[in-house]
């Protein structure tokens, strides 16, 4: 199973910022250390090229953020200073889904260890959110030939609303998105599939209506690919998330995301996404999990 990584995914924050950088270092430490990857598993990401960017994004968005150019106000929205780290960054995060992507197609699954931007929209930004990876990847694979019908499974506690709206009106890429009803962003875009969850839903509810929205999802779609947003905050410790779902139970909503993939031998590309659990070691333990669960069920 390829994992695809880079230390440019840690990108360093003034002091005191919230998001949780070093999650993505950590993560990889753990999965080395688990004995089921070597260093040759993981993978260096090519930064995505404004080609790649522009199927999903504003061209001249896609200038300002790499040259520094947005508003003040612009910029505050994504809630990282601007830096030529962040634009590398964030090439390589939209990258290394991409990479996913083709891997998941030869070897049935693969994962960016970062990636999950799902709140950048196709001429802005925001909720740490830059570019799309998930759109640019889907776009970038339609553009390669390698798969037209393309499914968005995105589980993170947020809805997905920029890759709502930039997927609007394409119905090639189905976006399933299951999340908290009062989260952020607290005006929601419309999702071909959206299910809206109260606060403190636990896991068996959640199970539920994420089984519903599964069989619906994938029945319409027969896509060809999945991308799969893993998102650790439904964690009912996550600092920014209002669902009550405990470790196990995040571990079962994977089972079942894969379960529906390798039934119906549909490669699956994962993206990490959200988690911001008050103690960090909890969030890397989740994606951690996420990531041995798909190499167990495709070994």
């Amino acid at each position: 199973m390829k994992l695809f990584y880079t230390d440019v995914f840690v990108l360093p924050l003034p002091t005191g910022h919230r998001f949780p950088m070093e999650k993505y270092s950590r993560l990889r430490e753990s999965l080395l250390t688990s004995g089921e990857f070597a260093v040759t598993d993981f993978h260096l990401p090519h930064a995505a090229s404004d080609e790649e960017l522009a199927r999903a994004h504003d061209s001249n968005y896609i200038q300002q953020v790499c040259y520094g150019q947005l508003p003040e106000k612009a910029q505050k929205s994504i809630g990282f200073p601007w830096s030529e780290g962040m634009v590398e960054r964030s090439r390589r995060s939209a990258g290394a889904t991409i990479c996913a992507c083709r891997a998941a197609l030869k070897d049935g699954v693969s994962a960016n260890l970062a990636g999950g931007t799902h709140h950048a929209f196709r001429d802005r930004g925001e909720g740490f959110c830059i570019f799309n990876d998930a759109a640019v990847a889907a776009r970038a694979m339609q553009a390669e030939g390698r798969a037209s019908r393309i499914l968005v499974v995105d589980c993170d506690v947020h809805q997905g609303n920029g890759t709502a709206s930039i997927l609007a009106g394409d119905e090639s890429i189905f976006t399933f998105s299951i999340h908290g009803a009062r989260n952020f962003p607290f005006e929601k875009e419309q999702s071909d599939l959206d299910i809206e969850l109260p606060d403190g839903c636990t896991d068996d509810a959640y199970l539920l209506r994420l089984e519903e929205g599964l069989n619906t999802a994938f029945d319409i779609t027969r896509p060809e690919l999945v991308i799969y947003l893993a998102g650790a905050d439904p964690y009912r410790d996550d600092r920014l998330g209002r669902l009550g779902l405990t470790m196990a139970g995040l571990a079962e909503r994977d089972r079942r995301v894969f379960a529906h993939c390798r039934s119906r031998h549909i490669p699956v590309a994962i993206a990490m996404a959200g988690g911001y659990a008050r103690q960090i070691d909890d969030t890397v333990a989740i994606h951690r999990a996420t990531i041995l669960l798909a190499r167990q069920m495709w070994d």
